[in-house]
């Protein structure tokens, strides 16, 4: 198997050029990277790789994997094979799997031993984007395990915050609040995981200084059903609840009537927000990312 991919003289092409050069410092789009590998690789390229293989991308985010969701496509492949080849990264023994780890898998529910990949040499960044783009664009990560992706990806790629944001078309101020769960308590953040408690409620326990006040909001959000209101009424009249790096913001010199406007809704909603032509435009990465946004416009309730 090695020799024929070898033989082939497999090319670093769609990635060879860096993520942020092929895509000219736009946001990175995950199903235009895969797309754009998959229609660049001529068909004698994609090679049957036995399952027993390959192993996870070690900068894979997601820790669960939906059961029910991994039955459905398991019977799909069953009954009509795999359509889209995964890609994955010849390594000391066997393959990395880069993209494609649902699709595995559910073809080793359909008891299938080999499935249709392709080879590429991505780099360790490379790999720790894409699986972070594949799960954030189409699997849906809990709370907890995007925060996490996100500090993965800013302690190994040396980025800023805003430099991350801007690759991954999220605000700043998104990717601040998402890392700010992760100093929250174990139980709390187990809670998110297990969608026991929403993003909303997540996001304003995260701001709260007192660990011990968290816990007890905690179990209050639980036995009383706290709706997300609830709770930051509950927090800003209360004085003794002490927020974290309380900051007193001085509004910007406006460009446009609407620029400030624009920068608190950013903030407020964690994505982009452009006024124009009376409308506002309010950007989302899925249902999920809309629902997350729906919550904190209170509009779930």
């Amino acid at each position: 198997m090695e020799n024929q991919v070898n033989n082939n003289g497999i090319k670093r092409r769609a990635l060879g050029r860096g993520l942020e050069e092929l895509f000219n410092n736009e946001p990175l789009d995950y199903s235009k990277i895969e797309e754009r590998i998959v229609t660049e690789t001529p068909k004698e390229e994609i090679i049957k790789v036995p399952i027993s293989e390959l192993r996870a991308n070690p900068y894979q985010p997601r820790k669960v994997f939906d059961e029910e969701a991994l039955k459905e496509l398991s019977s799909s492949i069953k009954e009509h094979g795999v359509f889209q080849p995964i890609i994955i990264k010849k390594s000391i023994k066997g393959y990395e799997i880069i993209a494609g780890e649902r699709r595995v898998k559910a073809s080793t529910m359909a008891g299938l031993k080999e499935i249709p990949a392709i080879v590429r040499d991505f780099t360790d960044s490379e790999m720790m984007e894409i699986a972070l783009l594949e799960n954030l664009q189409r699997e849906n990560l809990s709370a907890i395990e995007e925060a996490e992706a996100y500090k993965n990806l800013l302690d190994n790629l040396k980025l800023t915050q805003e430099q991350l944001a801007d690759r991954i078309g999220k605000s700043r101020s998104h990717i601040t609040n998402m890392i700010g769960l992760l100093s929250l308590p174990e139980t709390t953040k187990n809670l998110i995981n297990k969608k026991e408690i929403s993003m909303g409620h997540a996001r304003v326990l995260s701001k709260l200084k007192d660990v011990n006040q968290i816990q007890e909001l905690t179990d209050k959000i639980i036995s009383e059903g706290l709706s997300v209101r609830n709770l930051e009424e509950l927090t800003s009249e209360d004085k003794e609840f002490e927020r974290k790096n309380k900051i007193v913001r001085i509004a910007p010199k406006p460009v446009n009537e609407y620029k400030y406007l624009e920068e608190s809704l950013t903030e407020k909603l964690g994505t982009k927000v452009k006024i124009k032509s009376n409308k506002v435009e309010i950007k989302f990465t899925n249902a999920n990312d809309l629902n997350r946004i729906l919550e904190i416009m209170s509009l779930d309730k």
